[in-house]
């Protein structure tokens, strides 16, 4: 159990990795640090403890990248399907949206004409009761004229609904 003061450098060296791979295991394995006189950082580490065998530098993590390529660009290709076909389902819904605005405006529409025609029958059938009711309450003669004139106005009013209808 001797313990040795090494630069990382000098750590990796006796370890068979770089001094970077050095510095990360001392941070892993949290091993004692301190600052040498020209500033460099020093490790207390016994070297029997440690039991560290280096990998191969790079040969399965080359095998690994092209893994990870291959693996990206399938990745790359479903999300610019995915893209695609969130592309033409926005179409799709865009479509259908403008489609609904329009019905819910022609629905709008025809609600107000179908009011509107409610109206003009109501009104229409109160004059009609009216005049029936004139009719029935007076004699022939008398009302013959008031008659004539308020049926010209129920006809004038029947026209006048007709033609609205029409443009509408």
């Amino acid at each position: 159990m001797s313990v040795e003061i090494l630069t990382y450098a000098a750590l990796g060296a006796r370890l068979n990795i770089s001094a970077a791979a050095a510095r990360s295991l001392a941070r892993r394995l949290r091993l004692p640090r301190s600052l040498s006189e020209d500033g460099k950082a020093l490790v207390s580490v016994d070297l029997a403890e440690i039991r560290h065998t280096p990998h191969p530098p790079g040969g399965h993590r080359a095998g690994e990248a092209a893994q990870l390529r291959a693996l990206v660009a399938t990745l790359q290709a479903e999300v610019a399907q995915l893209e695609a076909r969130a592309a033409y389902h926005r179409a799709d819904f865009e479509y259908e949206r403008q489609r609904a605005d329009h019905l819910i405006a022609e629905l709008l529409q025809a609600t107000a004409e179908t009011k509107a025609a409610r109206e003009a029958t109501a009104r229409l059938e109160g004059e009609v009761a009216a005049l029936r009711t004139a009719l029935r309450t007076s004699s022939p003669n008398e009302n013959h004229g008031h008659s004539a004139r308020r049926l010209g106005h129920l006809a004038a009013s029947l026209v006048e609904a007709d033609r609205k209808a029409g443009r509408g």
